[in-house]
């Protein structure tokens, strides 16, 4: 037993040091970011041969200088302990623009600028300045674009699932799913107001919220949550935690939501029945709920499917796309997650991507789990969607023997 142990402990030891130099490398991000984001577009717009006059180089400069102090001071004074929402406003924009900045800052930097130096065009000062203007028109008519798409009503998006173990009695089932609210800084009451009264004309069955209601208490973000009580479903609404909740006194939004007339599915299921066949709906915590310390609160499928019928469908609620490794294991027929946004921002997707499992639409996982992650209803931070339009997402469940049948 002694060796065994000690082989262990060697192998946690080398294990341990390269993941202990990513935590410290981790550890500069938040310092070196800000730099990356505000510098680069400084260097390509203004000093990358443009030869601009002096005034125009030095306050384009003071500009990018006081982005890069002004943005991280308003997201720590809009995000940390005093969460002034006048303060995350700005910060989040900034955020925002700044990224949409940076990422065509060094496309067009790089792709426009070979372009026209392979096409003959002008001299080095002519291409240079065809970049930043370039750089700058992009820019601006992806942040008008980006923000009109954040704030409308999220189209709907309809599809077909089938699932090989759903009665015939279920088929036709209509699922209507929203998830990443986030009610925050920017009041949203109206606009909530407007996605509940498209859910309500869908005639869905069950109506699921899988997390991340809002950016702050649910005392603090109540007039904007409140709609949510006004959502119809013929047989329940359901709804399971987010790891946001877990920035913002979880259990009081599980308590706001059970006032609203929705069920949260707190590590537990209820049967949905019709036409004498049946489906486990089941939900869990977001996998991020124990390290919040609050008591109760964590991802524990087993606990979710205890008592249920093993030879029944199960469809289930998890906030995160990277709970279906847990979910193929105890062989979840269909599994609904929001989570990722499908990037918000592109080409934020591709980080997204090294997390998560799936980022948008329906994938296979296992020899018989389905996910289905939404892009979300709402947005996160910045108030801009690039590339990633926002959804309320209608499922229909289908039978094979529902369909043999007709």
């Amino acid at each position: 037993m002694t060796e065994k142990s000690d082989t262990r402990s060697s192998d946690a030891a080398e294990h341990e040091e390269p993941r202990s130099g990513l935590r410290r490398a981790m550890r500069y991000l938040p310092l070196v970011a800000p730099v990356l984001l505000w510098a680069v577009p400084c260097w390509v717009l203004l000093h990358a041969g443009q030869h601009w006059p002096l005034p125009v180089a030095l306050i384009g400069t003071a500009l990018a200088l006081a982005g890069l102090i002004g943005m991280p001071l308003a997201m720590a004074r809009g995000h940390g302990r005093r969460q002034r929402d006048g303060a995350a406003i700005v910060g989040d924009t900034l955020l925002g623009g700044v990224w949409i900045l940076f990422t065509w800052s060094v496309l067009l930097g790089v792709l426009l600028r070979a372009a026209l130096a392979l096409a003959g065009v002008g001299d080095g000062q002519d291409r240079a300045r065809v970049v930043t203007w370039a750089v700058l028109a992009v820019t601006a008519v992806l942040l008008v674009w980006g923000y009109a798409e954040a704030r409308r009503v999220p189209r709907v998006r309809r599809l077909d699932v089938e699932l090989p173990r759903l009665g015939a009695g279920l088929d036709g089932t209509r699922v209507a799913l929203i998830t990443d609210t986030h009610y925050g800084p920017l009041d949203r009451a109206r606009w909530s107001e407007k996605v509940c009264a498209t859910v309500n004309t869908l005639e869905a069955d069950l109506v699921c919220h899988t997390g991340d209601i809002a950016d702050g208490t649910a005392e603090r973000r109540r007039a904007q949550a409140a709609p949510l009580g006004t959502v119809r479903a013929t047989r329940a609404r359901v709804y399971v935690t987010g790891n946001h909740e877990y920035y913002s006194e979880a259990q009081g939004w599980v308590d706001l939501m059970d006032e609203l007339g929705w069920e949260p599915l707190r590590n537990r299921h209820l049967l949905l029945e019709r036409s004498g066949d049946t489906l486990v709906v089941a939900g869990v915590d977001d996998v991020t709920a124990e390290a919040s310390g609050l008591a109760g609160h964590g991802a524990h499928l087993a606990g979710a499917l205890r008592g249920a019928d093993a030879d029944l469908p199960v469809l289930l609620l998890a906030h995160q796309p990277a709970f279906v490794d847990r979910a193929a294991a105890h062989g979840v027929d269909l599994q609904l997650s929001g989570h990722t946004h499908g990037g918000q921002i592109w080409p934020f997707h591709h980080l997204v991507r090294l997390d998560q499992p799936a980022l948008a639409g329906l994938s296979r996982h296992g020899a018989r789990t389905l996910l289905y992650t939404s892009r979300g209803t709402g947005f996160w931070g910045p108030p801009f969607r690039v590339f990633a339009p926002s959804e309320i997402t209608l499922l229909v469940l289908r039978s094979p023997r529902g369909a043999a049948s007709e």
